[in-house]
């Protein structure tokens, strides 16, 4: 088992990758009372064209697939469902799909091992027929309607689809009414040996646990499966350019929404990408964080009521920073970040409200490490883009005024900008 360590959080994580490909990661925490294990695919959204490994024809899905497996994987040949299982055993227990991965999941005081049964039972045996899988298209087209009247929902989506022109990461996660009915037993089974196999998957887990111990309870679960190699996944070419600048859209709400995005590329190297989210991080608190000026100044004349959630969102296929909140002037408020932008690039960064920025972030990054969910959670998403989660306590000392400026300058373009809008 290899052990990395960290001395400003003073945690330590074990990663033991074994023969079958699987990677387990432990992150033991002492005297925590809680125990949370999630297990994790590469596997998202996004991955509906590929090549088998020892194929070489090229398979396309429907979009969606990935979202539907996961709500397929919990249902059992004796008709009972495992989330129900592990909800009788008194833990919490949830899954969940992103365009980049798909995970299950549960938080346990007691019973854990019990529960970590159920839930290596269930993902490694999936149980699909006719009738379950026409039975759940219905679900699931009634989750996709309701999410196309959620206003929040709709002004991400629309804001993807103004930066996108071809990348899926613009689709609904859920896919589409149509998408959907074309999704067969047999797909499911394909994508689920494709993705579902070991060498594509990660197991973290955090709480009080001695490692070794806790890797043999794992090894102990699985079944006998061998690796099946490196699936190759086809994505279209996506030009750097937006689709459009503004996009609005009109559903009942209290007071108009918006999502302002600014369309990255995704060409650096695993080594570059931490430093760059965490100066992006920073970056966008300088313009509208709470603290800063322009925030001050909106909130005061009523145009904003609350700080927008600012967000980087990244994976091996796409990039692009998102702004979203509430405001009764979204118009007004996308000119004067644009115009902050602008000021900051003219006047520079101020190194005094660079450092207290990167104090505030740092914390954040700190208090992450208190909570096993928090933990295991980041492990596993930054696993899967290639990345150790120590990085960011690492990377953030190393972050300058200069290289700040550089970021600022490749990365907070106008012509890459987008508004959504959604009004009553």
């Amino acid at each position: 088992m290899k052990i990395i360590e960290n001395s400003k959080v003073k945690e330590k994580l074990y990663i033991e990758k074994l023969k079958n490909g699987l990677t387990i990661m432990l992150i033991p925490k002492k005297g925590i009372q809680k125990k949370y294990l999630i297990w994790g695919t590469n596997y998202g959204s996004v991955d509906s064209n590929f090549v088998v490994p020892g194929e070489k024809e090229e398979t396309n899905v429907p979009m969606g697939i990935a979202h539907f497996l996961e709500h397929k994987m919990f249902e059992q040949p004796n008709g009972t469902n495992s989330l129900d299982t592990l909800t009788a055993l008194g833990v919490e227990a949830n899954a969940y799909t992103t365009n980049d991965h798909t995970a299950y999941l549960f938080e346990a005081t007691d019973n854990f091992y019990e529960a970590m049964t159920e839930l290596m039972d269930y993902v490694q045996h999936p149980y699909f027929t006719d009738e379950n899988v026409e039975k759940e298209k219905g679900i699931i087209g009634q989750e996709i309607n309701m999410y196309s009247d959620s206003p929040d929902w709709k002004v991400y989506l629309n804001a993807l689809k103004a930066m996108y022109h071809n990348n899926p990461v613009k689709i609904d996660i859920a896919g589409t009414i149509e998408s959907i009915n074309q999704i067969n037993k047999d797909i499911l089974y394909k994508c689920y040996n494709t993705f579902y196999n070991p060498s594509n998957m990660t197991l973290v887990i955090s709480g009080d646990f001695n490692p070794e111990e806790m890797i043999e309870e794992v090894k102990n679960r699985l079944i006998d499966v061998k690796s099946n190699g490196k699936i190759k996944r086809i994505y279209p070419e996506e030009p750097e350019t937006i689709v459009q600048e503004k996009i609005e859209e009109k559903l009942e709400v209290s007071q108009p929404m918006y999502a302002i995005g600014i369309k990255d590329t995704n060409k650096d190297c695993d080594k570059e990408i931490v430093k760059k989210h965490i100066s992006i991080e920073i970056l966008l608190r300088l313009i509208i964080g709470k603290s800063s000026k322009l925030y001050k100044e909106l909130y005061d004349e009523g145009i904003i009521y609350s700080r927008p959630s600012l967000d980087y969102e990244f994976s091996k296929t796409y990039a692009h920073i998102m702004m979203m909140g509430q405001s009764n002037n979204p118009e007004e408020l996308y000119n004067r970040i644009k115009k902050e932008i602008q000021n900051l690039k003219e006047n520079g960064i101020n190194e005094e409200d660079m450092n207290r920025t990167k104090k505030m972030i740092y914390g954040g990054y700190v208090r992450e490490y208190n909570d096993v969910a928090d933990i295991a959670r980041m492990f596993l998403s930054d696993n899967f883009k290639g990345i150790n989660s120590f990085d960011y306590l690492e990377e953030i000392e190393g972050i300058n005024v200069e290289y700040l400026t550089q970021v600022l300058e490749d990365v907070f373009k106008e012509d890459k900008m987008v508004i959504s809008i959604v009004k009553n």
